[in-house]
């Protein structure tokens, strides 16, 4: 299947990070380079680094990205590494990194990558299909305990208690149209009536288990931060609530990182900001986007911008 990706925000995303024509650039998450080939045709003498950690991506934003081949580096890696990453390549610091999280449109259709609930294949989830642990993994051997934390918590599933139940009861399961015949049987019809389609939540919530999305988001957040030139910029582009939580906090992290007790009448921890939020509210897809993508509709930027520790940009 052709890799085909929908780059939600674009204009926003790159318009946010005030590219410089001279600038190092890192887009940490280049799927089929969308974003980065609007970043790339703003670069004169700068330098555009793509990450990800799926070869068919980095396959389709080499090709997209062609016309711009002696300004990109693309790597095969995560954005956890972004340090090992920029060290290898010797760069000390960027001028803006950027990150769209989530699965891609790409990964969600190609069937055989089991992210679906709505295409029949085995059960999978990899954004890395050179990583080892999978879907597979989490829905047959994890406890039920275990299924029905990362469901409540990834998922924010309100069923998330009998969704393990019958999960467990239905082992071993091997597809994704068997996971979601599992999980229609734990949800009650009349709960099914309205909303998203009752395997979501579960789904989102194995996939983030499966790739440990979360659990990487925050430090990466202040590894950029501190790679950053006075000036630079950090975008992030979230799909759901948990992620657009962590952003949020961690970027608060930045530009507030005293940690002394509030009745202190002046600080002794020695922590000074290190950025400042840009965007004080999330900027959110327009309504003409939303007509193209449906997909976009969840989606979130925030844009942080670093300063110096006496509070100039």
């Amino acid at each position: 299947m052709e890799f085909h990706h929908i780059s939600v925000l674009l204009n926003e995303a790159v318009e946010g990070l005030a590219i410089r024509p001279e600038g190092i650039y890192v887009d940490c998450t280049v799927g089929g380079g969308g974003h980065s080939y609007e970043i790339a045709k703003r670069l004169t003498t700068g330098r555009l680094i793509g990450i990800d950690q799926d070869e068919a991506a980095l396959a389709a934003a080499k090709k997209h990205l062609a016309p711009f081949s002696e300004k990109v580096t693309l790597v095969h890696s995560n954005f956890s590494a972004v340090d090992q990453v920029l060290d290898d390549l010797q760069i000390t610091k960027a001028h803006g990194f950027l990150m769209d999280l989530g699965v891609s449109s790409y990964q969600l259709d190609t069937a055989e990558r089991g992210f679906s609930y709505m295409q029949d294949a085995p059960l999978d989830m990899r954004m890395d299909p050179e990583q080892k642990f999978s879907a597979y993994d989490v829905v047959n051997t994890y406890s039920e305990e275990d299924l029905c934390r990362i469901i409540s918590q990834y998922g924010e599933e309100r069923w998330a208690k009998r969704i393990a139940q019958f999960i467990v009861a239905q082992r071993p399961i091997e597809t994704t149209f068997g996971l979601v015949e599992a999980i229609k049987k734990a949800v009650p019809k009349g709960a099914r009536k309205d909303g998203p389609h009752p395997a979501k939540r579960t789904f989102q919530a194995i996939r983030i288990e499966v790739n440990g999305e979360l659990s990487i988001l925050e430090d990466a957040i202040g590894a950029m931060t501190k790679r950053l030139y006075v000036g630079g910029r950090l975008a992030v582009i979230t799909f759901h609530s948990l992620e657009d939580r962590i952003v949020k906090n961690a970027f608060r992290a930045q530009e507030h990182p005293c940690t002394c007790p509030p009745e202190f009448p002046v600080c002794v921890c020695g922590k000074r900001p290190l950025a400042k939020v840009i965007t004080r509210k999330p900027i959110l897809p327009s309504a003409q986007e939303l007509e193209i993508n449906h997909r976009a509709r969840s989606a979130k930027l925030r844009i942080l911008e670093r300063i110096d520790e006496a509070g100039r940009e």
